[in-house]
């Protein structure tokens, strides 16, 4: 059956390949899929306010709330953080980005400033081991965004494929073939 497929997209690659226009249209088609794509990335970056508006929760560190594989969705429009917001921080020189809560807000009164201390709902101590050394507290500009939606372990797809990086260039390049093979109308 698998076979039937692959024989097929060939058969279709291989009559693309004589008809130059239709290659060009697919080819067309699959750049207007990838930038729209793109644009609607780019659309939720700057309706939210956040680099990452969408972020797939990766450990254990934030059970029962979030389980491994949980997508967020982020806004950091709202400046004001309080104590028990679930926040995506980054730690400078550090690439992962970390979901955890809020534990502690420490706000100066001449500067207006903010500190936190964040600590994983499934973790005994608070994440001071976690930021970069010498850090004991993380600055407002640290946080990503303040989750506001999850969608249930949708997000076991990309663990999966960043776990196996050949399924990832499998998948992407299953998909090109199909959308170049499609025949529309």
């Amino acid at each position: 059956m698998i076979r039937d497929i692959v024989d097929k997209q060939v058969f279709e690659l291989k009559k693309l390949w004589a008809n130059k226009r239709q290659l060009t249209f697919q080819v067309l088609n699959l750049a207007m899929i990838v930038f729209s794509a793109l644009m609607i990335w780019k659309g939720l970056m700057f309706m939210t306010k956040s680099e990452s508006p969408v972020v797939v929760v990766l450990s254990g560190s934030m059970e029962p709330a979030f389980q491994r594989g949980d997508i967020l969705f982020l806004n950091n429009a709202k400046h004001e953080v309080l104590v028990g917001d679930v926040v995506v921080f980054k730690i400078k020189d550090r690439d992962i980005p970390i979901v955890h809560r809020i534990l502690k807000v420490h706000k100066d009164a001449f500067t207006g400033e903010v500190e936190l201390l964040t600590k994983g709902d499934n973790n005994r101590v608070d994440d001071r081991g976690l930021y970069a050394p010498g850090q004991l507290w993380l600055k407002r500009e640290d946080i990503l965004g303040k989750a506001v939606g999850t969608l249930r372990y949708v997000g076991m797809v990309t663990i999966a494929l960043n776990d196996y990086p050949v399924l990832k260039y499998v998948l992407v390049g299953m998909m090109g073939l199909f959308v170049l093979t499609n025949k529309e109308g």
